[in-house]
């Protein structure tokens, strides 16, 4: 929410500012190239191609990255797509640049030695496109086209996707839509003008400037709201069209395809971000499977830049709680990462066809995936037909790279399934968005599979008596499942090492597989368990970042380059020492459950068998043997997580915790004012007497904690201003528990008014009305002059349900933010009590608060007029907001 703090605060407040300014000048740095281009008739080459690929990576990748992060923070859906999406693009765009330059400063030799090329040949694929050995063909003329071809392939993806932006915008204002319009059309030109004539780089051209001017306009009219907080300029605040005529609402809501909202609602939904990327990569792997590129080099930078905004996708999904999304993303990101260097490996390092159908024969590492496609399967029957259709066709993706087809037909196999599976992921893009704009199921998505009970009964034989009635701890849970995936594919991947150690081309293979899972993809799960609040936090992850790493380098480069006796003693040391850690892993496994126990037992077996290797006495049979008895309980601890974690219920059986921890009492502090809990009604009880004998105390809400006193005690009202340091001309809001008890004290509110009221309420709005006679039948008696100002009152009306059953009890609440006059929102009961506690009398505790921002405060004292006035942007956008009253007032009218 923008603030007095200026610039800075802007840019946070209007994220857009940042985003639709990166895209501008992206397309500026563009323009100069492709007008250089057509007036001279040379292409930049050499250091200005890797200059501008900088500057493509820092503005468009980098600076809109951050953009679309703050989008997320700022529930907004579709900028924080747009934003991540395009830095992906702008990145990918950065990256061909400096592919190119590089290309055009350094001899091909340089890239290709004698002695490398004597050792590991090129595959078919890349032999027929770059013949080195020619003498009247220029190869680096051939890898050009290679590497334009590469790009083709990137960018016809985004022109849907684009496209797809463009489209879904225009239904929330009239700027991006010319914005994202203008670079769907730049992007055709940009495909046009790496296979033809001069021509379409001049309409590009012409097409980015646009982009520049439209950029520039709306960064001025958002950047002008943030420092007014008033739609001084045209553009934002009214769509081109309604949301809502793109289709009938389903009535069927949320809570009937058993999908209900997340209690966190602090970052917008990651959904359509995830589905974004399940489009792009999939679609470069089928252009290369069907041969429409000759090497995959380029593609795999595309793939992998595109790999890092789905783990974003993935890392909000977390923030939100929503495990499936986190787990899905993951391992979305994880096979297309893995996939994309897998097959550089192939095309460009691996030595003859028949070692690459022998790496092919022996990888079975697709094998893990396949299995983890069908937990998500499991996962996505508690969601919608098309999470299941999508995980389904990422089923046939993973089966159609398994090692038993024939290399004859395993490009087409997976380039088909590529093509469904990519359409899937487009149609996914669109219905996601849309429907989370309109917050409606506008575009089909289909019903819940099976429903949540079916779905409990089916799972009920595999029930613990212990833990039928038992809820989870929340602590990890969200990325729980995606530990057990990663160490899986890495353990199933090296198991390949062990079986067939002496084949070079397969260690090459092997390297992606394992380095990836095992320390890459890990490192992220490791980054998610420190935010998930659990005691040891990321211990056991970030260890097994290093046991894979140690693990690759050694058995890969050891070979490769026949290290030393002296440098394998120090692998030895190394390994001792991982034993010795990982010795310390089992005993916090033993606070958590069986599974993780046992895993850790077996990988000290693994870590045995690295000791060994390193003195060249390994046994390979028990090797393998530990690595895949380490991937089948992976694949098992994954399913019962992911299932536990979805449903809160320990459905599948994960094992006691082997050491059960014994709560001191009397070493945890004395809080400074009395504590209850939100989930005991005797603590709501308890809070509910103290605001009636005339206490303040700091209780939750559906935005940020709040003080709270009773309007049947004005003195206590006083005490607020006093707790906080709050100037006294600044006035306290009232708060109810729902819009009925409006209606008894029958104010008189015109139809308009109402209609909106109900339309907001419960949820983060305020509304500023008039004052009068009504407020003392609603409950506010003597505090009446206490609360709000001479002739208006805020009124709110929360969306908790502790909050709700408060005020049922005790009446109107006069409230506000439960943080000291001008320092930031306490979003945690730890706050309240650090900050506040020594000055109240009780605080309700309910943990993390569902925002990070107070609420949005509307002043309607004009609504008969048909004017609506945001006095403060919060949690809910201000867009959001005069969309409503824009619906809410052709209703009525």
């Amino acid at each position: 929410m923008a603030t007095s703090d200026g610039f800075p605060a802007s840019f946070y407040g209007e994220p857009g500012v940042l985003g639709m300014l990166s895209n501008g000048i992206s397309a500026f740095l563009v323009l100069l190239q492709n007008f250089n281009t057509a007036t001279t008739g040379n292409a930049p080459v050499g250091v200005e191609n890797i200059l501008a690929g900088v500057h493509l990576i820092l503005i468009g990748g980098i600076c809109q990255l951050v953009a679309g992060l703050l989008s997320f923070r700022k529930y907004d859906h579709l900028s924080g797509t747009a934003f991540i999406g395009y830095a992906a693009l702008w990145g990918s765009y950065g990256a061909t640049r400096i592919y190119i330059g590089v290309l055009g400063e350094t001899p091909i030799t340089t890239f290709m030695p004698q002695q490398m090329m004597n050792n590991m040949s090129m595959s078919t694929n890349m032999i027929s496109n770059i013949s080195l050995n020619a003498t009247n063909e220029n190869p680096v003329c051939h890898l050009r086209m290679s590497i334009n071809e590469s790009a083709i392939a990137g960018l016809v993806p985004y022109i849907l996707l684009s496209f797809i932006l463009a489209f879904c915008s225009a239904t929330v204002n009239y700027i991006m839509p010319f914005v994202f319009g203008a670079i769907t059309a730049t992007l055709v030109f940009e495909a046009v003008g790496l296979v033809a004539s001069s021509w379409a780089l001049v309409v590009s051209g012409v097409l980015e400037f646009l982009i520049l001017m439209f950029a520039i306009y709306g960064s001025a009219a958002l950047l002008v709201k943030g420092l007014t907080q008033r739609l001084v300029l045209k553009g934002f605040g009214t769509p081109l069209f309604n949301v809502l005529l793109l289709g009938t609402p389903n009535s069927a809501s949320a809570q009937s395809i058993g999908q209900e909202k997340k209690k966190n609602t602090k970052y917008a939904e990651p959904m359509a971000l995830g589905f974004f990327c399940d489009t792009v990569a999939p679609f470069i792997f089928a252009f290369y499977s069907f041969g429409y590129m000759k090497a995959f080099g380029l593609g795999a930078i595309w793939v992998s830049i595109t790999t890092v905004a789905q783990l974003f996708s993935s890392y909000y999904a977390h923030l939100r709680q929503d495990c499936y999304h986190t787990t899905k993303f993951g391992l979305h990101a994880t096979y297309w990462l893995i996939k994309a260097w897998d097959e550089f490996v192939v095309s460009v390092l691996v030595v003859e066809d028949s070692k690459v159908v022998s790496g092919r024969e022996i990888m079975v590492g697709n094998w893990f995936f396949v299995m983890a496609s069908v937990v998500l399967c499991v996962g996505s029957l508690n969601t919608d037909v098309l999470e299941l259709i999508h995980n389904m066709l990422f089923v046939l993706l993973t089966v159609s790279t398994i090692p038993q087809i024939p290399l004859q037909g395993y490009y087409i196999f997976f380039g088909v399934a590529c093509s469904l599976f990519t359409a899937a992921s487009l149609y996914g893009t669109f219905a996601r968005l849309i429907n989370s704009i309109a917050e409606k199921s506008l575009i089909p998505v289909g019903p819940q599979p099976i429903s949540a009970d079916q779905l409990k009964k089916a799972l009920k034989c595999c029930r613990t008596k212990q833990g039928d009635q038992e809820a989870l701890p929340q602590t990890d849970q969200a990325s729980d499942a995606l530990f057990y995936l990663s160490n899986g594919v890495a353990a199933l991947s090296a198991l390949h090492v062990s079986s067939s150690s002496t084949n070079p081309a397969f260690l090459h293979l092997t390297v992606p597989w394992v380095l990836i899972s095992g320390a890459i993809i890990q490192a992220y799960v490791s980054r998610l368990q420190v935010t998930g609040a659990g005691r040891f936090g990321s211990v056991i992850p970030s260890t097994y970042v290093a046991v894979w790493a140690t693990w690759t380098w050694f058995r890969f480069a050891g070979n490769l380059l026949q290290f030393s006796t002296v440098t394998a003693y120090g692998f030895t040391a190394g390994a001792i020492a991982l034993l010795v850690i990982n010795a310390f892993l089992m005993l916090i496994a033993a606070y958590k459950n069986l599974v993780l126990l046992f895993l850790t037992v077996v990988m000290e077996v693994v870590l045995v068998c690295f000791l060994l290797s390193t003195l060249q006495r390994l046994p390979h049979e028990l090797e393998i043997a530990m690595l895949a008895l380490l991937s089948t309980m992976c694949i098992y601890g994954a399913l019962a997580s992911l299932v536990n974690c979805i449903f809160s219920q320990r459905l599948l059986p994960m094992g006691p915790p082997l050491i059960k921890e014994e709560l001191k009492q009397d070493s945890a502090p004395e809080p400074p004012c009395p504590v209850t809990y939100s989930r005991l009604t005797s603590g709501l009880l308890k809070i509910a007497g103290i605001l009636e004998e005339g206490g303040v105390c700091g209780i939750p809400t559906d935005t940020v904690y709040a003080l709270a006193a009773s309007c049947k005690n004005p003195k206590a009202i006083e005490k607020i201003y006093n707790i906080k340091d709050r100037p006294a001309e600044k006035p306290i809001c009232i708060c109810i528990s729902n819009v009925e008890q409006l209606v008894a004290a029958t104010p008189p509110f015109s139809p308009l008014l109402w209609e909106f009221m109900r339309n907001v309420y419960p949820g983060g709005i305020s509304c500023i009305v008039s004052k009068g006679d009504w407020l003392f039948k609603l409950g506010v008696g003597p505090a009446y002059d206490r609360v709000g100002t001479k002739d208006s009152i805020m009124i709110r009306v929360p969306d908790h349900t502790v909050t709700g059953h408060l005020c049922d009890i005790t009446g109107p609440l006069a409230i506000t933010s439960a943080n000291p006059s001008g320092e930031p929102d306490s979003t945690h009961h730890t706050m309240v009590l650090n900050r506040l506690g020594h000055k109240l009398q009780g605080v309700l505790c309910d943990g993390e608060s569902n925002e990070v921002v107070a609420s949005t405060v509307v002043n309607c004292l004009k609504i008969d007029e048909g004017t609506i006035t945001i006095v403060r942007e919060g949690c809910v956008p201000a867009v959001k907001v005069r969309q409503i009253f824009e619906r809410v007032k052709s209703t009525v009218v």
